[in-house]
């Protein structure tokens, strides 16, 4: 069972512009998630997936830097770049990142890893589907096949979310989610406004620049009202949005 890991990054954010290379205690968003996919030592391969625009250079050079491949495909068509970054990497599934994450636990993606790979004919895994993670820390695999399903089907906003058709219309997919306790749900540590940056910088600036066992951050913002205030009234975006 090869897992290919695929990081999407792009500086042309909507709320955020160029938010995946801000740097973050030395090091850019990016290479902090990319750090954390290394350390979990969950995936055969993993590769940067960025956008044809001028702006994504930058991104292109950070990925040369890093010493991570760089596949550059649509803007809007996510999937459709998350395909073609697959074709000619062998691969069963697909662990797909994205890189305004940069408090990943390696430890999560490790052992939603060794499930998946336990687990015969799963087609989606997700701690995403249980929502009992911090925003910023979930982790999902798709199959192969059930994205290539995907990229033949989908339309509209599934082919931004890359993996949401998959499960927002399985048919006989079967999918599994992940539930960790306590739960952290109504925690928000995903970079899409600045409020959000407050807050991650106020975590790197108290944790340090490491990978942080997601309990260890759990406990951190809980007994910090004041930092978990920082973003509490930002709002995800609704898939049909973005």
């Amino acid at each position: 069972m090869r897992i290919v890991g695929i990081v999407q990054a792009r500086m042309g954010s909507t709320r955020l512009r160029g938010k995946v290379l801000r740097e973050l205690r030395g090091r850019s968003v990016l290479g902090w998630v990319v750090r954390a996919v290394r350390e979990a030592d969950a995936v055969d391969d993993l590769v940067v997936a960025t956008t044809t625009e001028a702006a994504d250079d930058a991104v292109a050079a950070e990925c040369r830097r890093l010493g991570v491949p760089c596949h550059r495909g649509p803007v809007d068509d996510v999937l459709t770049r998350f395909t073609q970054a697959l074709a000619g990497r062998p691969g069963d599934a697909v662990m797909r990142f994205t890189a305004d994450c940069p408090l990943l636990d390696p430890a999560v993606i490790r052992e939603a890893a060794l499930v998946y790979r336990a687990v015969p004919g799963l087609d989606y895994l997700s701690t995403g589907l249980t929502g009992t993670l911090p925003r910023g820390t979930d982790v999902e695999i798709v199959g192969a096949a059930a994205l290539g399903r995907a990229d033949r089907e989908a339309t509209g906003y599934h082919r931004t979310h890359v993996t949401s058709y998959v499960y927002a219309e399985p048919g006989a997919a079967r999918l599994l989610g992940l539930a960790y306790q306590p739960s952290a749900g109504d925690l928000r540590v995903t970079l899409d406004t600045e409020d959000d940056w407050r807050l991650i910088s106020a975590v790197a600036d108290g944790l340090g620049d490491r990978c942080v066992p997601v309990r260890e951050l759990v406990s951190w913002l809980r007994a910090r009202p004041e930092v978990c205030a920082l973003n509490a009234h930002v709002r995800q975006k609704e898939l049909q949005d973005a």
